[in-house]
């Protein structure tokens, strides 16, 4: 069985979230009955069961903090994965790899979203009242519409909404950190360390931090930081702040560990970057789609060098 064909990521990614569901212990008689049907329905749903299962019996006898993080870590997950459909990394490596990813730690309903995007991926989707949502590099949505309003809740990640016209239905964005109300407009939400990020790019949008009950408008070409308990200062908007949905990361005098942590979004496995050069300032364009090509091409304009130890282990520090 572990030299078997692999089955496709997109079976793959639905076997973890069912698995994931269940051994949350609070799967419903309804949901396990859907696995069941999901199960039957496809011959290709099957085989990735069975071998999610057979890797769960090779690691029942590990215990303890290790396994305790590979189970949380969707890095550990996808690399369980990976062992099962090529037969290529040892056990050990696997459980290295889900410590060293301990910070990509993942909560449930990133894996249960209606919506969701794998590192480094982006995708566009046209809901039914044709609204065109771009899900960034690991997001996660889900969409609640109803006869009173439209919702889209943010789960994970970073999405660019353009709200559909002719819908008299209130369009909201809803995250931890409050809710945002477009009012007929095309604007950027990212979910960051404790807070919620929008950019306006077209109209404007109301924004209501989950504590207060009074919005505040932010207008084309404005930017704010919304946190549970309040709104901090309205800014210019970034330049090239949607340069993210045409492949690119665009910078204007921005520190290099700014620039490291946004290119690490777009990559599994740890980027970092030394404290020495953490300050250094740099102004370009990168590809997002060849995370390796974008590190080399700070070489010519920093004193930096790239020290790889593995795929999943890149740090940048000072050129000697």
């Amino acid at each position: 069985m572990i030299g078997a064909k692999p089955v496709s990521a997109r079976v793959l990614d639905a076997a973890i979230a069912w698995q994931l569901s269940l051994d949350a212990g609070d799967a419903s008689a309804v949901e396990q009955e859907e696995l069941r049907r999901w199960l039957a329905s496809d011959a290709e749903h099957a085989r990735a069961w069975r071998q999610l299962g057979m890797l769960d019996q090779r690691f029942s006898a590990a215990s303890g903090p290790a396994r305790a993080a590979l189970l949380q870590s969707r890095e550990g997950i996808r690399q369980r994965v990976r062992k099962l459909g090529r037969g290529l990394a040892s056990i050990a490596l696997v459980c290295g790899l889900a410590l060293f990813a301990g910070e990509r730690y993942v909560p449930l309903h990133y894996w249960l979203a209606d919506h969701r995007t794998a590192t480094g991926e982006q995708r566009t989707l046209t809901l039914a009242d044709g609204t065109s949502i771009n899900l960034n590099t690991h997001s996660a949505i889900d969409v609640r519409f109803d006869e009173q309003r439209r919702l889209i809740v943010l789960q994970a990640g970073e999405i660019l909404i353009e709200t559909g016209h002719g819908d008299a239905r209130p369009f909201y964005v809803q995250t931890p950190d409050g809710s945002l109300r477009a009012l007929g407009t095309r604007f950027i939400v990212k979910r960051e360390d404790h807070a919620t990020r929008l950019s306006v790019l077209q109209s404007a949008v109301a924004a209501q931090p989950e504590a207060l009950h009074q919005a505040q408008i932010v207008k084309a070409g404005q930017q704010v930081l919304m946190r549970s308990d309040g709104l901090g200062p309205v800014l210019a908007a970034a330049p090239g702040s949607d340069a993210w949905t045409r492949g690119m990361l665009v910078v204007d005098n921005a520190r290099l560990s700014d620039v490291i942590k946004e290119l690490g979004r777009y990559r599994s496995g740890h980027l970092g970057v030394d404290k020495n050069v953490a300050d250094l300032r740099i102004t370009g364009s990168f590809p997002l789609r060849d995370t390796n090509l974008a590190l080399n091409a700070l070489l010519p304009t920093l004193p930096v060098q790239i020290e790889q130890h593995t795929p999943w282990w890149v740090t940048v520090r000072a050129r000697p």
